[in-house]
């Protein structure tokens, strides 16, 4: 009986300091916190999002860049800074490269898509394909995409994609392309629209510049590629047959500058390019955006959806906010051309 007792002093002792314990809002191991001192810190931290931006979440971003050139480059670039100007040291990025083979883009966002990544950046318009055929429920933002809509085949465009999908665009005015053209070539008759049949968005600017150009009076004749691999053959009979040379933002043409410069500079064929890289390569003047502000723009899109929950199906298409006339000092001297006034050089490198 004594033993018993005993027994049940101890239970109830136990009993007591357990009781104890449940009263306590200590957590085990640490200082205690109340609910308001958790909201006030929460709303401290939220004040400014360039502290703690996401608390203590660490966010993981695949980037897939189609091809390695300078506008592609300067759009990833500008979107790294952003984010990381934006949350620190809590974003990590995983950079793929898919060396211009629209395979590859599928093999790199399926590997994003396993890995259960928070958001996928595509850069240029294969990676943004791949990226929708692989996911509907990862947000995904492009870059260095010059047309939505023909890129996801969307029809009665609203400027939203209404899906994962948002971004930013590389459409530079078209119309004012062909105007430049005119401008600083007025007695030419021959115009070759150069690009890569492989990418559906080159040939969106095709259509457009070649109804302006058309309307100016020129002759215009298409010249396409399928890859790199037959890119010389194309631009050899491009230049025996044209007067200027029209490039659109076309990433394959882009990475094969120096071939094409070989080509045209000495056969004296001058070509407006529709972007800065492809002109300080082989160009003599463009109507160009800036592929870093680009890549930044998108970088605070993704910002909003990361951390703000911002819902990216109803987040429009972003623009570049401003062109720029440019001009090739070295091609445009070596081949004799005049620039009137209103350009700007393009920095030599």
């Amino acid at each position: 009986m004594k033993k018993l007792a005993a027994i049940a002093m101890v239970m109830a002792m136990t009993a007591m300091t357990l009781t104890g314990c449940g009263n306590d809002n200590t957590p085990s191991g640490g200082e205690s916190t109340t609910g308001a001192q958790a909201n006030t810190e929460a709303n401290a931290a939220s004040t400014d999002p360039s502290e703690n931006a996401g608390g203590d979440t660490v966010y993981h971003v695949g980037i897939c860049q189609l091809v390695q050139h300078e506008a592609l480059d300067a759009a990833t670039q500008g979107f790294q800074d952003a984010l990381t100007e934006l949350l620190g040291d809590k974003v990590v990025f995983d950079l793929q490269n898919a060396s211009g083979d629209s395979a590859t883009c599928a093999t790199i966002v399926n590997q994003f898509v396993s890995s259960d990544v928070d958001l996928i950046l595509a850069n240029a318009t294969a990676p943004l394909q791949s990226a929708a055929a692989a996911t509907n429920e990862i947000p995904i933002l492009g870059t260095s995409i010059t047309d939505y809509a023909t890129a996801l085949e969307i029809d009665n465009w609203t400027g939203t994609t209404g899906t994962n999908i948002s971004g930013t665009s590389d459409l530079a005015p078209l119309k004012e392309q062909a105007a430049m053209l005119n401008e600083l070539f007025p007695d030419a008759e021959s115009v070759g629209l150069l690009y890569c049949s492989a990418e559906p968005n080159s040939e969106y600017q095709v259509n457009v510049v070649e109804a302006a150009l058309k309307d100016l009076g020129y002759t215009c004749k298409r010249y396409t590629f399928a890859d790199s691999n037959d890119i010389a053959a194309v631009v050899t009979t491009a230049s025996a047959e044209s007067d200027v040379l029209y490039i659109p933002t076309d990433n394959t043409a882009a990475s094969a500058t120096e071939v094409i410069d070989n080509i045209c500079r000495p056969a004296g064929v001058p070509i407006i390019a529709s972007e800065e890289g492809i002109c300080k390569g082989c160009g003599v003047a463009t109507l160009s955006i800036s592929y870093y502000d680009l890549g930044y723009a998108t970088g605070k899109m993704a910002y909003e959806i990361l951390v703000n929950g911002k819902d990216v199906s109803t987040m429009p298409v972003e623009f570049a906010p401003q062109v720029t006339k440019k001009y090739n000092t070295v091609i445009c001297e070596e081949l004799g051309i005049t620039i009137p006034d209103g350009y700007e050089a393009i920095a030599a490198e």
